[in-house]
């Protein structure tokens, strides 16, 4: 896929909705140090070129309920194509599993799984299983706190991007 290149106003731009997520027109050219209109049409331009997906809100969900966070690493049986699509479309339609990311390594994927109860997550691994989908093996790694969430410093990384000349 071909990256679009970015000025370090167009960065500013980023960072700030990743920061903010949707801002009035005055308010984000306040933040970046460009007029509104100029601000307002680089956003645009940069939602367009597909860089935004999306707005969201984080919720502190454990305010509302005792949620149960499970790390799970799998490795499939075969590596066939097919293996990695079925496992993966089938993952795809579970609520439970809010990540999942193919990995090199020691084993295929690792996923991220929350749910209300240890119990619950015992079912859902219970289910996977008889679904056939090819799991050979599985770890899990209950998550007893959260040291860290953060998005990425997109200033920094851009910075370090610069300076290495990539």
């Amino acid at each position: 896929m071909k990256k679009m290149l970015l000025d370090a106003v167009d960065v500013r731009i980023l960072s700030a909705v990743q920061q903010h997520g949707q801002i009035s027109k005055t308010r984000l050219s306040e933040l970046v140090n460009l007029s509104p209109t100029p601000c307002w049409l680089r956003l645009e331009k940069l939602k367009k070129s597909g860089l935004i997906t999306g707005y969201r809100g984080d919720i502190a969900v454990d305010r509302m309920l005792d949620l149960t966070r499970v790390f799970v690493t799998v490795s499939l049986k075969t590596h066939n194509r097919s293996d990695f699509e079925r496992f993966e479309k089938c993952i795809q339609s579970i609520d439970e599993i809010v990540e999942c990311s193919a990995t090199g390594g020691g084993s295929d994927y690792v996923m991220k799984v929350i749910t209300t109860s240890l119990q619950e997550f015992q079912n859902l691994i219970e289910e996977l299983l008889s679904k056939e989908i090819g799991i050979e093996r599985y770890y899990i790694y209950v998550v007893t706190r959260n040291i860290k969430s953060t998005p990425i410093n997109l200033l920094k990384l851009m910075d370090k991007k610069k300076e290495s000349g990539i």
